[in-house]
């Protein structure tokens, strides 16, 4: 009997309010029916530099505190700015905090210029990227199933690192690469448990159709190396457009009926999670929580 492929809804929650105000959201989210809860890397807002910001890793193993039921996740972790040894090691202890609901996010790096200056981290090209995450996640990978690993690379160079004690989790966390271009699905093929893409919903079926087009690609390199496709989960990162920069009114929740046709939509084209944003304006969360507590039920019957 083959088992049935539900739909999972998850909340991306940016780290930019107060802090209790962060732990009151996760709070609430952990009592829905919000299978993920995400935090994203960055230094500081992206567009809105001089806003309230926390850092990522440190806010996700409060979050594994603070709740009980949720899985949590980054979304997705930026890898120029980790050492993946010592990525691994903070992976391998959120996992343990969280009673193995740690869903790992990795990418090869994004961010605004401006937080490359902040920090003094060399801003890579794109072809850069993608060869240094290669490396990378096979580094984390190996490092997160075995006690002891050593890997020669042309970036990475990791001699005898032990990493103990054992995931809670087995093999490992779940791996989830943040993947849209060919180079780097290739990569998702090779070593993800789940791809995630990122799309805006300025035109919901232009936007499903450029990601049917990577699915389908996805499946290509898949079966290249001679991984069953459905091995591979498949993620949606939702933003509204220019939503996420503050601009604009939050047209997923004041209009219900377009997340409604985007999971019928991407559920069709073998999207089993879909990731949407928490509101950014105040006057928005009534919207939002009528969605969390009536629609999210709805459409995990149906789905």
């Amino acid at each position: 009997m083959i088992k049935k492929q539900t739909l999972h809804i998850g909340i991306i929650t940016i780290q930019n309010a107060p802090w209790f105000k962060l732990v009151e959201r996760w709070k609430f989210i952990d009592k829905t029916q919000f299978d993920s809860l995400w935090v994203a890397d960055h230094f500081t807002h992206w567009k809105e530099k001089e806003m309230t910001f926390f850092e990522c890793w440190t806010s996700l193993t409060a979050m594994a505190c603070e709740t009980s039921r949720i899985r949590i996740g980054t979304a997705v972790t930026n890898s120029q700015w980790r050492n993946p040894a010592w990525l691994a090691k903070q992976a391998l202890t959120v996992d343990h905090i969280s009673n193995g609901r740690l869903d790992l996010g990795l990418g090869a790096g994004g961010g605004s210029q401006n937080e490359y200056s902040m920090t003094g981290y060399k801003m890579l090209t794109p072809r850069e990227k993608v060869e240094h995450f290669e490396e990378y996640v096979d580094v984390v990978d190996q490092l997160l199933r075995n006690p002891i690993t050593t890997f020669k690379g042309k970036y990475y160079n990791i001699d005898q690192a032990i990493v103990l004690p054992d995931t809670i989790q087995k093999p490992r966390p779940p791996i989830y690469i943040g993947a849209r271009g060919p180079k780097m699905l290739k990569i998702t093929a090779k070593f993800a448990d789940s791809w995630n893409t990122l799309e805006g919903i300025e035109n919901l079926e232009e936007s499903i159709e450029r990601i049917d087009e990577r699915n389908r690609l996805l499946n290509n390199y898949c079966e290249e190396i001679g991984r069953d496709p459905k091995t591979l989960k498949r993620t949606l990162g939702l933003y509204e457009h220019d939503a996420m920069h503050n601009i604009g009114p939050m047209k997923l929740y004041q209009n219900p009926e377009i997340l409604e046709d985007l999971v019928k939509m991407c559920f069709e084209i073998g999207i089993r999670e879909i990731f949407i944003p928490y509101p950014f304006k105040k006057e928005e969360i009534p919207n939002f929580e009528n969605v969390a507590q009536e629609m999210v039920p709805e459409m995990k019957k149906r789905y």
